[in-house]
């Protein structure tokens, strides 16, 4: 999608602070944190929200929800941390590519 923003940091169009990266996912810090860690991990398909994932993205899920709780310790997040998913308007959802947020650290804010 040549309007997407998370396709646009993902192909280097737009800078990010990259974190990680590999064939399946891409991952950055968020521009307008909510916490003291705060990642943006997209899959570098473009998906526009988990009501569009498929059987045939099982594996791409699995990979994304292993790699979160290392990329947590790689990030100093010992004592555990948050993942958040927004779905679609009403779910808060505000850029339509299927991101995960991990959150962490001592300011992280209240449900």
């Amino acid at each position: 999608m040549s309007d997407c923003l998370f396709c646009k940091i993902r192909d280097g169009e737009i800078p990010s602070d990259k974190v990680y990266e590999d064939d399946k996912v891409f991952v950055f810090r968020d521009i307008n944190p909510k916490a003291e860690v705060h990642l943006l991990m997209i899959p570098r398909e473009h998906l526009a929200s988990l009501e569009e994932l498929q059987p045939a993205h099982d594996a791409l899920v699995g990979h994304m929800l292993r790699l979160l709780p290392q990329l947590a310790e790689q990030q100093g997040l010992e004592s555990g941390f948050r993942t958040i998913i927004n779905t679609g308007r009403g779910g808060g959802q505000e850029v339509f590519h299927l991101h995960i947020h991990l959150l962490g650290g001592t300011s992280l804010p209240g449900f």
